[in-house]
């Protein structure tokens, strides 16, 4: 893609052995044709500055190089993502050669990228979430089953993966509990109010069986011809078009709803080892996102309605 580079470069080892990860990239990992063209870009920025710095191979390649490459870089202007990005892309490449052998080992391995500060997850108001909830127009099978759904992902804080794959086994109504399978084999217990329990019964006794096509089918949310269980891709539609009904700002996506759950329930006075049991996180410190959501509604609260605020 010598085109894509700067004026005059695009000849010895640096390049030709760039240009050979992007076809493997493009070959085997089958990028599209954007995320080609971002790495090509990246990488060829990344040789020209070595190739100026008296590299001509990416055996001379170590890990001082990427640092003085990344505060070049910085002081360029580059956004800390940016930069991140571009490290992504070079220990890829790099790893790349160490694995063909090109390499005898990879020199970015242990290089450390730039701190990215944290965005604070987008959640929902109480109000919002109430209108979300009653977009569905629950007189159709498909309204009946996604009212269910939008209760079930709301009330027990589930990861889109979590909801597809919940079988009828798994919920446990007369105890209020659902087993929740989580990410890798991990399970976990997780209670569910009244009213989330009475809208998936009536979808189980209800629309669920009319819009199977089989009995052996064990998931609980079916897509519209019954006949397999609902795609993530299908899960994020159904919460974008409930969304937007409700007239709702911005973007919401099914872990927005995940962040709702989370955000109210400590809002609400739960502590923080309870909330992360309830999420399944492994480490506490990935909760700890949500104590800076509530921390920051305390202070809009502060701000309106503290007379001096």
């Amino acid at each position: 893609m010598a085109d894509e580079r700067p004026p005059g470069r695009g000849q010895g080892p640096l390049y030709r052995d760039l240009d050979q990860y992007l076809a493997y990239l493009a070959v085997e990992r089958g990028l599209a044709a954007n995320s080609l063209e971002a790495y090509s870009l990246d990488l060829a920025d990344l040789a020209a500055y070595l190739e100026d710095n008296g590299v001509t191979d990416w055996t001379q390649v170590d890990s001082l190089h990427l640092v003085g490459y990344l505060s070049q870089m910085g002081r360029q202007g580059l956004s800390p993502r940016s930069r991140a990005r571009r490290l992504s892309a070079a220990r890829g490449l790099t790893r790349h050669l160490a694995a063909e052998g090109k390499l005898p080992r990879d020199p970015l391995a242990k290089l450390k990228g730039p701190r990215l500060a944290k965005g604070l997850p987008r959640f929902l108001s109480i109000a919002e979430v109430e209108a979300l909830l009653a977009a569905p127009d629950t007189g159709s099978d498909l309204g009946c089953r996604d009212r269910a759904m939008l209760e079930l992902m709301y009330a027990a804080g589930l990861r889109v993966s979590e909801t597809t794959g919940l079988k009828v086994g798994d919920i446990q109504a007369q105890v209020g509990l659902l087993t929740v399978h989580g990410k890798g084999t991990k399970q976990r217990l997780v209670p569910v109010h009244q009213t989330a329990l009475e809208r998936l019964s009536a979808y189980l006794a209800g629309a669920r069986g009319r819009l199977l096509k089989t009995t052996a089918r064990e998931e609980v949310f079916v897509n519209r011809s019954g006949g397999a269980p609902l795609s993530r891709m299908t899960v994020l539609r159904i919460v974008r078009k409930y969304a937007e009904r409700a007239g709702i700002a911005g973007r919401v996506t099914p872990h927005t709803l995940r962040h709702t759950f989370a955000t109210h329930l400590l809002e609400g006075g739960a502590d923080l080892r309870s909330v992360q049991l309830l999420l399944g996180h492994a480490d506490i410190g990935t909760t700890e996102v949500y104590t800076h959501v509530s921390r920051q509604r305390l202070i809009e609260v502060h701000r309106r309605y503290h007379p001096r605020g």
